[in-house]
């Protein structure tokens, strides 16, 4: 006969000193870290987490902080990552607040806020000439997409194309007759059209995008919102350029997938200028692995950022085997002996 012994549930604190064979624990948004490690290390045998992604507590009238329709078991433990729940001494404190106020993440937040308020007069100008009617315009300014619209105007002016032109073709393409959203169908339009930068080989220039991931809000107006940008854009620049240089000093191991700095000047500048890119793409969205851009990207706007960080640091590798006599041959030795067939 088998004898075996019951398994009791218990909480994360009650568990600290605990061996079992086998440990299972829920995990929620709201779980802590130390309370993660905790769950995760009692078993002499296996560890298992069973992430809970949705909320089953329907008598909250509203929504709790920490629910996200859109959570996936990696965003919860991701978050449960983040989440210490130590108390943190004074200092502690003072320099976690100014690292979470001075990341990108945060910078680039205040940014498009700003430049969404900035631009909206801009943007109820343009698609009230683009053939929509006037109900139809103020319908998509209502919209719960017009976050995600605004936001695709913006990046697809900072790839230079030419709004009074495209959004007219667009809203002619087709009606909106069988539309739930006019503005959620214009922003699906509108990224397929304008996907690339204008233009066409040596005709094409570089989207605007502040450190190499944010497009530049153009056309606003008024002083004080044109100031307030200016002022988050250059953080945001400096803050990619601290965390490139913190991170190279310090020899984390992602900065190692960069290559190694090229030695000619001119090179090295566009090595660390791609690199600021993948810096910037790890600050905004808090990636912490070793991978240089960390796990794959969720939503829509991340997966345009890395695709961004992605051709950043090919950039920065390629750039890490350059020779410069390969890439710019020396022409002067040819002037004085004359060119060869």
């Amino acid at each position: 006969m088998r004898l075996q012994n019951l398994g009791y549930a218990i909480t994360g604190h009650r568990a600290q000193g605990v061996t079992v064979d086998t440990a299972h624990a829920v995990v929620t948004a709201t779980t802590t870290r130390e309370n993660f490690y905790v769950a995760m290390t009692r078993a002499r045998h296996g560890n298992y987490a069973y992430v809970a992604t949705d909320t089953t507590d329907d008598a909250h009238v509203a929504p709790h902080p920490s629910d996200n329709p859109d959570a996936t078991a990696r965003s919860v433990l991701y978050g449960v990552l983040q989440h210490v729940g130590a108390v943190l001494s004074a200092h502690e404190t003072i320099t976690a607040e100014q690292e979470r106020w001075g990341a990108i993440a945060q910078l680039a937040a205040e940014y498009e806020t700003i430049a969404q308020a900035g631009q909206h007069d801009r943007w109820a100008t343009l698609l009230t000439a683009s053939g929509l009617t006037e109900e139809q315009v103020d319908l998509v300014l209502g919209s719960d997409a017009y976050g995600a619209l605004s936001a695709e105007l913006r990046r697809a002016e900072a790839n230079h194309h030419d709004l009074g032109a495209v959004l007219p073709r667009l809203v002619a393409a087709r009606g909106f007759a069988d539309a739930d959203d006019i503005a959620s169908v214009l922003h699906h339009r509108l990224a397929r059209a304008t996907a690339r930068p204008a233009g066409s080989g040596r005709t094409r220039r570089s989207p605007r995008l502040i450190a190499g991931l944010i497009p530049y809000a153009s056309g606003v107006i008024d002083p004080e919102m044109r100031h307030a940008l200016t002022g988050r854009e250059e953080l945001i620049e400096h803050r990619a350029s601290a965390v490139l240089d913190r991170d190279l000093n310090e020899g984390e191991p992602w900065t190692a997938a960069l290559g190694n700095k090229p030695a000619d000047e001119w090179t090295a500048q566009r090595w660390r200028q791609a690199g600021r890119v993948v810096a910037a793409y790890r600050d905004r969205y808090q990636i912490t692995d070793e991978a240089p851009l960390g796990p794959v990207a969720e939503s829509d706007a991340q997966k345009l950022d890395a695709a961004r960080a992605t051709a950043a640091l090919t950039r920065a590798q390629q750039l890490s085997r350059h020779t410069p006599n390969t890439e710019q041959p020396d022409l002067t030795m040819e002037a004085r002996q004359g060119r060869t067939l």
